[in-house]
């Protein structure tokens, strides 16, 4: 099956919030789906219209195709979007894998002459730092097992057979677009980027994190939180409260 280009396949809101007058779009990890950012949506439809992008490979997209690079997953995700990405001040947050796509579709919207408000970079390191995992490489089960030890995928799934079936493919074709995805130091954006990280994630050392700062021609802030990969579970009120203070001061 191939890609679909509706917009309301690829950006799911959860609690309607239209006459909010800021939209945040989140980006979802590797192997991830729009239902991780449920919570968050919840959180904020009081300041904000929350929308999560929904990549193809998964869920109720499964039978679609999911891209093999992030230039191509960018490229589809802001085709889907871009009339709606200008209709009120928006900010981005991505979180790992999702970090990079929201940075390279914030390219794409740029380039169209659009402006983001900021964008929240989240359990990833900077676009130029490159480390050679080569997880999509593994077999399935060399995958499982990087999916347990990142505790981004609940664990009871990963011992379903047939849920693992479903879902492999995606995840892999994940991994290989964000394990073979180059980006030069000097490639920027001009909206301001805050890094998020936890202090003990095997995935972004801080100053992998740090490096964000290389990549914005805006201000750039670094928060460092308790805990590893997905810090973000652990540390929900905090991360709710940073994205409600910069969402309740946006100027229309």
């Amino acid at each position: 099956m191939t890609t679909s280009t509706e917009e309301s396949l690829w950006a799911r809101c959860f609690h309607r919030a239209p006459d909010r007058p800021v939209q945040l779009f989140c980006f979802p990890h590797a192997g991830g789906s729009a239902s991780f950012y449920f919570p968050v949506s919840a959180q904020l439809s009081s300041v904000a219209e929350v929308y999560s992008v929904q990549y193809p490979g998964r869920q109720d997209r499964r039978k679609e195709t999911s891209p093999a690079d992030i230039g191509t997953m960018a490229d589809q995700v802001y085709a889907a979007l871009r009339k709606q990405l200008g209709a009120r001040p928006t900010a981005f947050f991505g979180h790992s894998m999702g970090a990079t796509v929201a940075f390279e579709v914030a390219r794409r919207f740029e380039a169209d002459g659009g402006e983001l408000t900021r964008l929240f970079a989240s359990g990833r390191r900077a676009p130029s730092r490159i480390r050679d995992e080569g997880v999509h490489l593994r077999s399935d089960d060399g995958i499982v097992d990087e999916l347990k030890l990142m505790s981004g995928t609940d664990t009871a799934l990963l011992g379903d057979e047939e849920i693992l079936r479903m879902i492999l493919p995606a995840i892999r074709s994940d991994y290989r677009a964000i394990e073979t995805y180059r980006c030069g130091g000097e490639v920027s954006v001009r909206v301001p980027i805050t890094a998020l990280t936890g202090d003990s994630d095997p995935k972004t050392a801080l100053d992998e994190a740090e490096d964000w700062r290389g990549h914005t021609t805006g201000d750039f802030d670094l928060k460092v939180f308790p805990g590893g990969h997905f810090y973000l579970s652990a540390q929900a009120p905090a991360v709710i409260a940073l994205l409600r203070d910069h969402l309740s001061t946006v100027s229309v």
